[in-house]
């Protein structure tokens, strides 16, 4: 198990190993930015676009996107081999009744002081853990959802040592403010970090998920 982050074990499976490296990063999240919330479409190019809340808006189920200010993070579990490493991300709701959340969330890594490291987000990717089609995931208070991040811990180029977060600022699919977890993770790549839609434990959006953390 690599010293990295999340990964929750649902069922107690084991991430069928990393398949395969993420795509090539294009777009690079510099020290003074703080990324963004990436739209809730499919893509295997690095984003850092915003898309406006929309918490007040009813989606088509008739129920709210679920605001961030009610929903608590964590990382779940975490899993490595051949030099990648799986992350699971929980975002558990405290709110007192449903609420959706789908498609992919914004990421910036954050270092000891809490000042914004190099982060590249890739949404979907080549991972199969990260490449499943985007779902709208309806959760209830106390219940979670989840995403996973993918990323290499292998120096590339002329790389000599890759960026490690102390904490994970995390914005949920479709909003523009965040959440902070602590999270040690340390992409290699330009701190190049893959991610995957948000998928519930169980049902027909469930997705694989790395070992528990711990």
């Amino acid at each position: 198990m690599a010293a990295v982050v999340v990964c929750v074990a649902l069922g107690g499976s084991l991430l069928a190993a990393c398949s395969s490296n993420s795509s090539s990063p294009t777009t690079t999240v510099r020290t003074s930015t703080t990324t963004k919330s990436p739209k809730s479409t499919a893509s295997s190019t690095p984003t850092t676009s915003g898309v406006p809340a929309s918490s007040s808006t009813p989606t088509t189920s008739g129920l709210t996107r679920c605001a961030t200010s009610a929903l608590a993070g964590s990382v779940a579990g975490s899993s490595g081999a051949a030099g990648t490493i799986e992350t699971t991300v929980a975002l558990k709701s405290t709110a007192t009744g449903p609420c959706v959340l789908g498609g992919y969330p914004g990421l910036q890594m954050l270092g000891s002081a809490g000042t914004a490291l190099a982060t590249v987000v890739v949404r979907k990717g080549n991972y199969s853990f990260t490449s499943m089609a985007p779902t709208t995931v309806t959760v209830t208070g106390g219940q979670s959802v989840y995403f996973n991040i993918g990323y290499s811990d292998v120096p590339a180029g002329k790389e000599t040592t890759c960026p490690t977060s102390a904490s994970l600022e995390v914005t949920p699919p479709n909003a523009t403010d965040h959440l902070v977890i602590a999270a040690a993770l340390a992409p290699c790549s330009g701190g190049t970090l893959t991610a995957s839609p948000v998928f519930a434990a169980t049902g027909a959006n469930s997705q694989t998920t790395a070992p528990p953390a711990g």
